[in-house]
């Protein structure tokens, strides 16, 4: 399943709207954990498969919830 961000957002810097779309599935490269987006500005496609890392806070509440199980 892809999600969208449908209403994007203005990066006033260069005049467009960013949206992203992702399948929202956590990967590991065996050094970071990352989630894969495909970027778009004004509707075209300017990164493919862009690696957004996670954020330490949710890298940590992750690995608090695998320890439990």
């Amino acid at each position: 399943m892809t999600t969208t961000a449908p209403e994007g957002h203005l990066i006033p810097g260069i005049g467009v709207i960013e949206t992203v779309e992702s399948d929202n599935v956590l990967r590991w490269d065996g050094t970071n954990l990352y989630v894969e987006q495909d970027v778009f500005h004004n509707g075209q496609l300017v990164h493919r498969r862009y690696r957004k890392r996670v954020t330490k806070s949710v890298a940590q509440a992750i690995a608090a919830i695998l320890a439990q199980h």
